[in-house]
């Protein structure tokens, strides 16, 4: 019987989970990931980055997940359910 590699699992993080990590990451740059509302979703996508100190978008069509993990607040084995 041949012996093989078992891919790892990833361990699922709720998105809740992932963004309340993205935004203590960003607290110290004053900065913070939104959920847009349903009237601006087709102008900044579903999630935003806001700069809560001049109250200004500094990018739009964010992916949490993709965020998260160029900020170091996601393992490797993690993944955004």
């Amino acid at each position: 019987m041949p012996i093989t590699k078992a891919r790892p699992k990833k361990v699922p993080i709720t998105l809740d989970a992932t963004l309340q990590r993205i935004n203590r990451r960003l607290a110290g740059e004053q900065q913070s990931l939104r959920i847009t509302r349903d009237r601006w979703r087709s102008n900044l996508g579903d999630f935003y980055l806001l700069d809560l100190t001049r109250n200004v978008v500094v990018a739009s069509h964010v992916n949490p997940e993709e965020l998260g993990r160029e900020l170091g607040v996601l393992e490797p084995f993690e993944s955004v359910s």
